[in-house]
């Protein structure tokens, strides 16, 4: 199963962090229909093909999804735009 694996460096406080996942979340949802719900400081997402978490620590931000293989294809603009929405965040 191809799966997208990213992680960033924040200097974000851990209320902001999780403020920025969620406006991070919001967009992706919008763009890809995706399902998502807090655990604690990890947001897990989901819709058919696609399912994964971005979990938060004090300074990194971790992205993993994994894709069916109809949507392995995808793979580049979907992992694209979740590293673009990232970095706009927590820059």
């Amino acid at each position: 199963m191809p799966s997208i694996e990213i992680r960033r460096q924040h200097k974000k406080p851990m209320k902001d962090a999780r403020h920025a996942v969620e406006k991070v979340a919001e967009k992706i949802a919008e763009r890809f229909g995706i399902d998502y719900n807090w655990q604690g400081n990890t947001l897990h997402f989901e819709r058919s093909g696609v399912n994964g978490y971005i979990a938060l620590s004090k300074g990194e931000v971790h992205v993993t999804a994994n894709l069916s293989f109809f949507l392995g294809a995808l793979k580049g603009p979907i992992e694209r735009e979740i590293d673009r929405q990232i970095e706009q965040e927590f820059a």
